[in-house]
Order: C-alpha cells, then sequence, then structure tokens
C-alpha cells in the first residue's frame, strides 16, 4: 500500500482514535413493537430502526429508519421513520431507549410506500413505482426530511409527517439500466450492465448545517467499474454530492475501500476473494462533520445477523469509522473507471484516516457479540463531562430470514445457538430474536475539536467564549490529522 500526499511516518504518529472511547449500549428487544397504525404482528408494526440514525441538536431527537422490511424485500412492508429519544450519563453512557413517534412514508397520493422489490410491483423492474428502501435520512431546516432509496437509487423530500414533495435528479451514470439502455431497478449483473449494483444504492446520506449541500454514497462501486467492467472487484465507488435548493448533483467523488490485501491479513485464512472486494466489502453511512470532512462508516458482511448467527468474532475483517475529506478530490461526473480497478491518470480520491475501529473498541470494552450491519452514525448531545456522544446502530434484519421460495422465518438466538421458527411464533426458552443496538462513543479532548460547532446546535450565550478559545485548537488539530489519500 502506498501512502500519497502525506508521510507514511507522519500518518504513524497520528493516534486513531486517541481521545474516543466506548461509553456504552442500549439493545432493544427484536419482538419490539412501533407505533404503526396499519396492523400488528411481525410484517406491520416489528421495530426496526438502524438502517440510518440522525440526531436534531435543536429539538433533542434522534430519528432512526427501517429499510424496506422483513424478508429483503419479498414482502410487503411500509417502510418508516422512528423518532425515539435516550438518556446519557456525564461520560456518555445510554439507557432508556424511548419511542415516541413512528411516521410512514407516503407517496403523493397518500398511499404507503412499499418495500417489495420493484420487480414484485405491478410496474415491473422498469419502474420504481412504490418501491422505497429507505438507508439513509437527514433532517432538513424546514422540518423536511431527507430520505435515500437504495432502489434507484434515489433520494426523496418528504414532509415531516411521511408525505412526498419531489424527488432529485440522479445521474444517469449510477442508475442501473441493461444491454438495450432500459431502466432495470429489480435485477442484477449480467442483466443490468451499468449503474449502480442490485442492493447497492445509496446507503448513506448526509447534509451541511446550513442545509444547502447534500451527499448521498453508495454502498459498493457501479456494477461496470472495474476490472472485467466488474464492480465487485473494484475499490473505487461514488459519493454524490447535491444543491438541496435544485435538487441537481453537483458534483462526485470517488472513496476507495480499504484494499482486499489488507483486510485478509487480518482474518486466517484470507476468506475474501477479488470478486468481494467490491460486493462483501462497503459503505453504510455518511456524516457530515465540518467542511469537507465526513464520517464513513466501512465494514464486511460478517457478525451476528438472521443469516450468519454463529460464527466466532475472529472471522470479522473489517467494522471501521473512517474521516474523509474532499478537498481535493476529483469530480468524476464525467469520468468512467470501467474497465480497470486503478484510478484513471489525474483522478484523486478523497483523503482517508481511520478514526475509530470500531471491532476493536468493542471487544476492548468487554462485548462478546458484534453485529454484522453497522448502518447508522450520529453526532449526539454534548455530554456533561466535556465533549460529546457518537453514537452507532445496528439494522437487525428484524432478525428475519428465508428460504428459497420466499417463506419467512424468525430466527432466534441464544447459548451458542440458533433456531428458526415460524414468523411471529415464539423463541425456545433461552433464546430470543436479535436485538437492535446503538452503541456510544465518548469524544472528548483534540478529537472533539474536528467537529463543526453547528453539528451540535445554536450555542448558549456562555459557551462562545470557549468555541472562540478553541479555533486555534481546531486549526492545530486539523493539521495535525491531515488527510492521508490511500491507494492500493
Amino acid at each position: 500500500m502506498r501512502i500519497m500526499l502525506l508521510a507514511a511516518a507522519m500518518l504513524a504518529a497520528v493516534p486513531a482514535s486517541a481521545a474516543v472511547s466506548f461509553a456504552g449500549k442500549i439493545e432493544v428487544a427484536g419482538n419490539s413493537t412501533d407505533l404503526a397504525t396499519i396492523g400488528s404482528g411481525p410484517n406491520s408494526n416489528r421495530l426496526s430502526f438502524g438502517s440510518d440514525l440522525f440526531f436534531d441538536p435543536r429539538r433533542q431527537i434522534f430519528y432512526g429508519i427501517s429499510d424496506r422490511g422483513p424478508g429483503g424485500g419479498t414482502i410487503d412492508w411500509a417502510p418508516r421513520i422512528e423518532q425515539f429519544n435516550v438518556d446519557f450519563s456525564a461520560s456518555g453512557g445510554i439507557s432508556n431507549f424511548q419511542l415516541q413517534r413512528t411516521t410512514l412514508f407516503r407517496q403523493a397520493n397518500g398511499q404507503v410506500y412499499s418495500g417489495l422489490n420493484p420487480g414484485l410491483q405491478p410496474g415491473g423492474a422498469r419502474n420504481l413505482g412504490p418501491a422505497l428502501d429507505s438507508e439513509g435520512i437527514v433532517r432538513l431546516p424546514n422540518g423536511n426530511f431527507l430520505v435515500a432509496d437504495e432502489y434507484g437509487p434515489s433520494i426523496y423530500e418528504v414532509q415531516s409527517n411521511g408525505r412526498f414533495v419531489r424527488a432529485f435528479t440522479q445521474p444517469a451514470n449510477i442508475l442501473p439500466r441493461d444491454a438495450s439502455n432500459n431502466p432495470d431497478y429489480a435485477n442484477g449483473r449480467p442483466t443490468i450492465v451499468s449503474g449502480r449494483q442490485d442492493n447497492r444504492g445509496f446507503e448513506g446520506l448526509t447534509i451541511s448545517a446550513d442545509g444547502k449541500t447534500a451527499w448521498g454514497i453508495l454502498q459498493d462501486p457501479l456494477v461496470n467499474e472495474g476490472a472485467s467492467n466488474d464492480g465487485r472487484r473494484s475499490q473505487n465507488l461514488r459519493i454524490v454530492q447535491f444543491d438541496v435548493a435544485t435538487g441537481q448533483s453537483t458534483g462526485q467523488f470517488i472513496y476507495q475501500l480499504e484494499a482486499l490485501a489488507s483486510i485478509n491479513a487480518r482474518v486466517p485464512g484470507s476468506p475474501f476473494s477479488a470478486t468481494n472486494q467490491g460486493r462483501s466489502i462497503g459503505v453504510s453511512s455518511i456524516t457530515w462533520i465540518g467542511g469537507t470532512k465526513f464520517l464513513v462508516i466501512e465494514r464486511d458482511n460478517r457478525g451476528q445477523g438472521p443469516d450468519n448467527l454463529i460464527s466466532p468474532n475472529g472471522d470479522i475483517a473489517s467494522k471501521r469509522v473512517y474521516m474523509i475529506d474532499l478537498a481535493g478530490a476529483t469530480d468524476v461526473s464525467g469520468i468512467s473507471l470501467a474497465g480497470s480497478n486503478a484510478l484513471p491518470g489525474g483522478v484523486t480520491p478523497v483523503g482517508k484516516l481511520l478514526f475509530l475501529d470500531v471491532q476493536a473498541a468493542l471487544l476492548a470494552g468487554g462485548e462478546t457479540i458484534l453485529p454484522e450491519k453497522l448502518e447508522g452514525l450520529a453526532i449526539g448531545p454534548r455530554l456533561a463531562g466535556g465533549g460529546f456522544a457518537l453514537l452507532l446502530a445496528t439494522d437487525n434484519d428484524f432478525s428475519v430470514t428465508q428460504n428459497g421460495s420466499n417463506v419467512q422465518f424468525d430466527v432466534c438466538a441464544g447459548g451458542g445457538s440458533f433456531t428458526q421458527v415460524a414468523l411471529g411464533a415464539a423463541c425456545p426458552d433461552g433464546q430470543a430474536l436479535i436485538p437492535s443496538r446503538i452503541y456510544s462513543f465518548a469524544i472528548t479532548g483534540a478529537d472533539a475539536a474536528l467537529f463543526d460547532s453547528a453539528l451540535f446546535g445554536v450555542p448558549e450565550p456562555a459557551s462562545w467564549a470557549m468555541l472562540i478559545a478553541g479555533f486555534g485548537l481546531t486549526g492545530a488539530v486539523l493539521r495535525r490529522r491531515r488527510l492521508a489519500i490511500v491507494s492500493a
């Protein structure tokens, strides 16, 4: 691996998480129900909220979202927003999850969106129709929400009651198309030959504090970008920048996944093959932290989930949060990366630096079960003990799996084993549905100075002097932590 623009010795001198500490977690039982009013049962009101996470500092409220629902797009689930609060200790410990409101996403005609795969919808694979796989959420200054959809990929603005307002215009190169240049929102390769990979559309969404600019991040490289025109072999996925006022794209930038050789070096047996690079390794979230800097969750597909319950933690190779910087990155809106895993000459990816090794932090904190899907990241409130809380949320996939005939089953885990039972049936004694989890990390000291004060709402008057005094420190820290551009 080579490091450009920053000497390896300088990078090694920067402690990746010098002032980031695991502070605690909340587990929300897998059989918990939300406040939806469209019926009861696993397919109507089972609570799952970790597909993305957003904290509104002025209202002191968290918003989480479901994705397309139990069954991975094979049943008619209504995607939704879950509004909740939690309590914090001075050191960042969390407790007392309090669900306050459930808001269903609704089309312009008032009908709920459906998590059904577009190929199972009346319009077929060439039409998105009412299909929605919600994977990212932010709250706008006007009280509306932006939601990122993985099926399209799409970005929608919705009212506070969940009702559709408008759709952003997506760049043509990220939309899935078949060999006849027809849209295809349901199938994967080789049926689609360009655009996002199937189930690898927008996986994260973030917005600047002034609400003027939004960024969506694809989970993995485009289906046709990489060696042999195969995105599964590539490290290079795209971040798409939007002007919120117009809904138009204003840039695309390359985020490089960690090289497979580095990931395999951490796991016995080198389990990831060449086509796992841009398929089994991907990103789950992006969060603006100030200026051109963001935090991104990057992870593998290992850990506890309904289809991977008893793999040892030693199988996990990547559960990480990176800090990235768009400053100096090339706008690749008009540049194709097809045919090669290497970037074209003159193309500079985003700068990238390890901020938090989540796997190491959780294991060091005594956690014995690590989740597969870390998908939500939010900058939480300031802490009485100094600094602020950073929250990571998991998507538990509703603790549901399905067989080849798309029959769904609940998955119960416990005692080192698991059991599949009929959807909604009771778990055996000693076992329970997989919970949703929220992990809290305390960010203090120099690391806290990296984050824009606008993330915490309007400061109290007494805080202004402290913020002004901190500007000099912030500049020094930013110089110390200048981000590297890393490539294989």
